[in-house]
């Protein structure tokens, strides 16, 4: 993440991309995660989701509501280099990018890139 990317806006337009069906707190933090592990960032993410509607919760249940998935021919690019997974710090020698509003969010394992969105 760059400096000038707001970790809380990055992290909402995350949760508003999900294509799960439902989530556990859990399996959300894990989301969130790859944003920042601040848990006051995260708690400030999961609250911002909600109140705009891209997610609701019902006690450790989270539902992603938006509906508006990412779309991995045009907002997920993928690079070759020596990278290390955001979600599960493997060395990586292609990551996948997410191009979202707030910024870009990577690099990602082909294996954790469907996870983080739902694809898996």
């Amino acid at each position: 993440m760059a400096r000038d990317e707001d970790p809380v806006e990055l992290g909402v337009q995350l949760l508003a991309r999900l294509e799960h069906a439902e989530l556990s707190l859990p399996e959300v933090v894990d989301r969130i995660e790859t944003v920042s592990t601040h848990p006051e960032t995260t708690r400030a993410i999961l609250e911002e989701a909600e109140r705009r509607g891209h997610i609701r919760r019902d006690g450790e249940t989270v539902t992603p509501v938006s509906g508006r998935f990412l779309s991995f021919e045009s907002e997920v690019v993928s690079r070759e280099g020596d990278f290390e997974c955001r979600r599960c710090g493997a060395s990586i020698s292609t990551g996948y990018f997410m191009n979202l509003a707030a910024g870009e969010h990577g690099p990602f394992g082909s294996s954790c890139i469907r996870k983080v969105t739902g694809r898996e």
